[in-house]
């Protein structure tokens, strides 16, 4: 039986790719005979890079020190692909990773902006894939607009810093100097949240960022005048991602919002893939009802489904009932005893998981 492994990363535990040799080595010892195609997988947030590098061998790396979300400097990179994509994590400069505490109001996505100009004026850069997730900021993208050359002013025609907590005195924004390549700028959005709103960047994700409800109250009205501002359709979907930056690069430089799952699939050769898979394996770190909107493993689950493949799944949490297609599943709360146990070592529960979900394809008579 040849077994497609496809899972996304469990966030703070493991990598796709590391998930994907886990489950592997499970699903070996039970069915050593079975023909495995380890495939990592994302959707635009944390780990795309990893994803796209992987796709491509040849993709050259390119590091470059830059601005963390509070300013102290943290070491990031970009990767340029042999057909001149260059692909910019947002997670790798301005992740909460690199925040000694969280910072709402504060927090910038300056050294995005970093990557973006450098990628923008690399000589073999024809177009750039910007992977939106695993934000520390809620700026409206203000600040990855700064260091491509845009300037913030208030009324009286004053200099505001780049943040979220700035927005709401801004009055003036003078575009960016640097140039969007001539292939232009992709923004692969991992959520369908508008800007604005109770589902949107501030509402929806400032408390994950260590908002308070004053502070989320502040971070909207700043949004709400940015948009006033630029002009640009805050409702469009996607376009809060990443704390608002989908919207501040669409509005300001040219970018377009796309789910990121279908293009980095797409990438990685996951629909030839599944074509010629008896069985599917994925997962995540929770399965819930947003896993079917735009997330990867939602993707997966649509790919097989318009296939016939039938899929396994492997996830932190079952939070959801899976849809027709899903004949087997594998929780590692469930297999650990708790939460906290399967987070501590998710790498020894993802091969319980390939074990028991191998055993479930066995039991089926495949």
């Amino acid at each position: 039986m040849r077994v497609v492994l496809a899972p996304d990363s469990f966030k703070g535990s493991v990598t796709a790719r590391d998930a994907a040799e886990a489950l592997a080595e499970g699903w070996r010892a039970v069915r050593p005979r079975d023909e495995l195609v380890e495939l990592p997988l994302a959707d635009g947030g944390e780990g795309t890079v990893a994803v796209l590098a992987s796709a491509s061998p040849t993709a050259v790396w390119h590091p470059q020190p830059v601005s963390g979300p509070d300013g102290r400097t943290v070491e990031a990179g970009w990767l340029l692909r042999p057909d001149g994509t260059a692909v910019v994590e947002l997670a790798m400069a301005a992740g909460p990773q690199h925040l000694r505490a969280p910072d709402p109001l504060g927090a910038s996505t300056f050294g995005v902006g970093e990557l973006l100009r450098s990628a923008a004026e690399h000589p073999g850069t024809g177009r750039i894939l910007v992977a939106l997730g695993g934000s520390a900021s809620t700026d409206g993208g203000v600040g990855a607009l700064a260091a491509l050359g845009a300037e913030l002013l208030d009324r009286r025609g004053r200099l505001l810093p780049a943040d979220g907590g700035s927005l709401q005195h801004l009055s003036v924004v003078l575009p960016p100097t640097v140039a969007p390549p001539p292939g232009g700028v992709t923004c692969l959005v991992d959520v369908t949240a508008p800007l604005l709103g109770p589902l949107g960047a501030a509402a929806q994700f400032g408390p994950q960022k260590g908002a308070t409800g004053d502070d989320v109250a502040h971070l909207e009205r700043g949004l709400t005048r940015l948009a006033g501002v630029l002009g640009t359709n805050p409702e469009r979907a996607g376009s809060g991602a990443a704390g608002g930056t989908a919207y501040g690069l669409s509005a300001l430089w040219s970018a377009t919002i796309v789910p990121g799952a279908p293009v980095i699939a797409t990438a990685a050769g996951l629909p030839d893939a599944i074509g010629r898979a008896d069985l599917v394996v994925t997962g995540e770190g929770r399965f819930d009802l947003q896993s079917r909107q735009g997330k990867c493993v939602g993707h997966v689950l649509e790919t097989a489904r318009t296939a016939a493949v039938p899929v396994h799944l492997a996830v932190g949490e079952l939070a959801a009932r899976p849809p027709a297609g899903v004949v087997a599943t594998a929780e590692l709360t469930g297999l650990a005893g708790s939460a906290l146990a399967a987070r501590t070592d998710a790498r020894r529960w993802l091969v319980a998981a390939g074990r028991t979900l191998a055993a479930a394809a066995s039991g089926a008579g495949s």
